[in-house]
């Protein structure tokens, strides 16, 4: 059994790459935006330590002398956070009580500050540069030097206030929206990963699908490319292996019943020279008449066998070309076959093998209905739709599943006399089958027969 290695390509080793390196980047991006991502980017207030320093002070001064306030005031300011107390009838006091606040602006420091002080104070505001409270004179910090200050006021039992002051802000989002961000850049990581992986799986799924839709197109010359992964690649070995065993014994059986139908016009040719010794006429001139239709049976199985073994390339033609070709040809043998569709369109495919089919289906409805019309449309998707349509008898309903069985005929609708043995549409069917199409049958509901050649883009 072979061993499976680490190095080898295969979709398990993929999978495992893929999310490795979905989670790695990740966490890499992750921790580059809370690098290099500004203010937003800091931790989080209650990382920063603050909060303790801020609640400690308060709850030092609150239980302080009125007389010692001052002092702890000044001795606890720092670099980052300013502090003043300021007693009950003073100017600032005054304003701290009856400013306007919006209502984020009261109470929204508490959930922060309540783990750090004894109790819930009285009333506690928090604001920003916008406030006009801030725009006081005598507040305790440098107006022109720290121009997006934070404050906290806090007021305490007796009336009298402590403002705290942040110069600048040290911290970053608070924990909720970091919690948002961080889930939204991890699901959109996710995202973004998942489809390059994803992609990265599909691709080698989609080449094998496009291989063997090329392979149905032209089974003779087409081959899937055996890369990707070892899974794919092993699907894709089996598939050539597979199609190169039925190309073998499709050329054996070609081979082998061309070669009886070949071997078969010897006897007859005896079987002609010996019925010239015949004395009635009239069995002399039914035993030719089985001679030729056998002639006949035997030339159109050769001409059958010679197609299906046709190697002709695909080449790229002019399709309204060969079809305003084929409808002038029959025009100056005095049929009146008219073209309608585009003058000029590419198509990719066996030039000679699709000539023969539409001259097979243009004569076959000159000589059992009507001198039909070619139409040719063009679909928005690329595809040739190609129609010959008649004005003739038709085909009986249920005689329709069957007209491209080999040796069919129709007695009633289609006369022995005007030739032909039954193989002409069996291999105007494989011809557009190895081109990647189909041909179909149907009656006019006004009359006639209508035949589509479906023709895809290549």
């Amino acid at each position: 059994m072979r061993r499976l290695s680490l190095l080898e390509d295969t979709i398990t080793r993929r999978l495992a790459i893929t999310v490795t390196l979905a989670a790695g980047v990740t966490l890499l991006v992750l921790q580059l935006f809370f690098t290099f991502g500004g203010q937003w980017a800091k931790p989080d207030i209650q990382e920063t330590g603050l909060l303790g320093v801020v609640g400690t002070v308060i709850r030092m001064v609150e239980v302080a002398q009125p007389s010692d306030r001052s002092h702890l005031i000044e001795a606890a300011n720092t670099n980052e956070v300013h502090f003043a107390w300021y007693e009950k009838d003073s100017h600032v006091s005054h304003l701290l009580e009856t400013g306007h606040y919006r209502e984020d602006e009261v109470g929204q420091s508490w959930h922060f500050l309540q783990p750090y002080l004894r109790r819930y104070p009285s009333k506690i505001v928090v604001f920003q540069e916008d406030n006009p409270v801030s725009q006081e004179s005598g507040l305790p910090y440098d107006r022109h030097r720290f121009r997006d200050a934070y404050f906290v006021g806090v007021r305490f039992g007796d009336g009298s206030w402590i403002l705290c002051v942040a110069l600048e802000r040290v911290w970053g989002l608070y924990s909720p929206q970091r919690l948002s961000l961080q889930g939204l850049m991890l699901t959109l990581w996710v995202i973004a990963v998942s489809m390059i992986a994803s992609r990265q799986m599909s691709r080698p799924i989609e080449h094998l699908a496009q291989g063997v839709k090329q392979l149905g197109l032209q089974p003779r010359t087409a081959h899937i490319d055996e890369k990707g992964p070892r899974e794919i690649s092993l699907v894709a070995q089996t598939i050539n292996g597979m199609q190169a065993q039925i190309q073998r014994f499709i050329e054996h059986r070609t081979t082998m019943l061309a070669a009886i139908s070949h071997d078969l016009r010897t006897p007859l040719t005896r079987i002609r020279l010996r019925g010239e010794f015949i004395q009635c006429s009239q069995q002399q001139t039914a035993l030719f008449r089985d001679v030729d239709e056998m002639q006949a049976m035997i030339d159109g199985a050769l001409s059958f066998f010679r197609d299906d073994a046709s190697g002709e390339e695909s080449i790229m033609f002019d399709l309204p070309g060969l079809l305003q070709t084929i409808a002038y040809d029959y025009c100056d043998q005095g049929h009146t076959v008219e073209y309608q569709g585009p003058g000029k369109a590419s198509y990719v495919g066996r030039l000679y093998a699709l000539k023969r089919v539409f001259t097979n289906l243009v004569e076959n409805a000159i000589k059992y209905a009507t001198p039909p019309t070619i139409d040719l449309e063009i679909q928005p998707n690329g595809d040739f739709l190609v129609f010959i349509r008649d004005t003739g008898p038709g085909i009986p309903e249920e005689s329709l599943p069957r007209v491209f069985d080999p040796y069919f005929r129709l007695d009633k609708s289609r006369n022995r006399q005007t030739g032909g043995v039954g193989l002409g549409l069996t291999s105007a069917q494989t011809i557009i089958r190895s081109n990647g199409g189909d041909i179909t049958m149907t009656n006019r509901p006004e009359g006639g027969l209508e035949v589509c050649v479906h023709l895809p883009k290549i």
